[in-house]
């Protein structure tokens, strides 16, 4: 077993049979329910997250699941996709949402080492609680994402199930997003370049110059995107922005808190803070 987690490649191929059985074992409840679409998804979508949470706890590393925020969306799009027409507005959800977690995922591919490497905030998080970890594990670790991205893909899921008009306002959410996602992905590299060769406790160069979390805030914005993609042109469908709220305060009041605790460690923070913006980058 440890000489498997200390193996990059097969690291790399475990955690790839995890996510195609989670999807199989996803399918198979979702086909087997007989109750409205959106709760037979959820009862699927549950079930394999904990199907992801058993092989988190046999190899002992919770990073197990990281990979899921970005590949279960894809999966359901893609699956709701299959043998519906392909409206203008489906096309340009699908792009989106697929595009997305592509780059997310290939960032996910890019840090990650090996099965004995785990995000540091799992790792804090278990040091804090102690006993209760096992808990926390699940509910705060694999089962609240789940939840969050579940909702905010429930928009692109309903317009595959329903008529959603096209209009220019869709077109311009849609820029949104793929304008978010692109901001990701430079916020990513420039991130990459920066610990390469760290000559300041603090990026300030980029999208970070005035950003703490530009990557955060291109999250938020991506999922506003497809949101309002759909509800632009009806109104009525206002409660599909539930899952961009609850991602928006997911990290306001969630992964910002935990990131700059974390840096609070460092000289300067409180400087650094005051000069600089929890998301927009813009000058303070």
């Amino acid at each position: 077993m440890k000489k498997l987690k200390e193996n990059r490649l097969m690291s790399f191929i475990v955690v790839g049979l995890v996510y195609i059985l989670a999807t199989v074992v996803g399918v198979l409840v979702y086909n087997a329910l007989s109750f409205q679409w959106w709760l037979n998804l959820l009862i699927a979508d549950v079930v394999a997250t904990i199907f992801t949470f058993v092989f988190s706890l046999i190899f002992g590393n919770a990073s197990v699941y990281d990979p899921y925020w970005s590949v279960q969306p894809i999966v359901i799009v893609m699956a709701f996709a299959i043998g519906k027409t392909l409206t203008v507005t489906r096309v340009l959800l699908l792009v989106a949402i697929c595009l997305w977690g592509i780059r997310l995922t290939a960032n996910w591919a890019y840090t990650f080492l090996d099965l004995t490497h785990q995000d540091w905030r799992y790792t804090m998080l278990k040091e804090r609680t102690k006993t209760f970890y096992p808990v926390i594990n699940f509910v705060g670790i694999h089962l609240v994402p789940t939840l969050v991205v579940y909702l905010c893909v429930v928009p692109a899921v309903y317009a595959f199930l329903y008529d959603v008009e096209f209009s220019l306002v869709t077109l311009l959410f849609f820029i949104q997003s793929v304008g978010a996602f692109t901001m990701q992905g430079i916020a990513d590299v420039q991130m990459h370049l920066y610990r390469k060769n760290r000559t300041t406790p603090f990026i300030r160069t980029g999208l970070w110059k005035y950003s703490r979390h530009p990557n955060y805030f291109g999250e938020i914005l991506m999922w506003w995107g497809v949101a309002l993609m759909v509800i632009c042109t009806n109104l009525s469908n206002w409660h599909l922005v539930a899952g961009a709220v609850a991602n928006t305060l997911l990290f306001m009041f969630v992964s910002i808190p935990l990131a700059d605790g974390r840096q609070s460690k460092k000289d300067g923070f409180s400087q650094y803070k005051m000069e600089t913006r929890a998301l927009l980058p813009i000058k303070k």
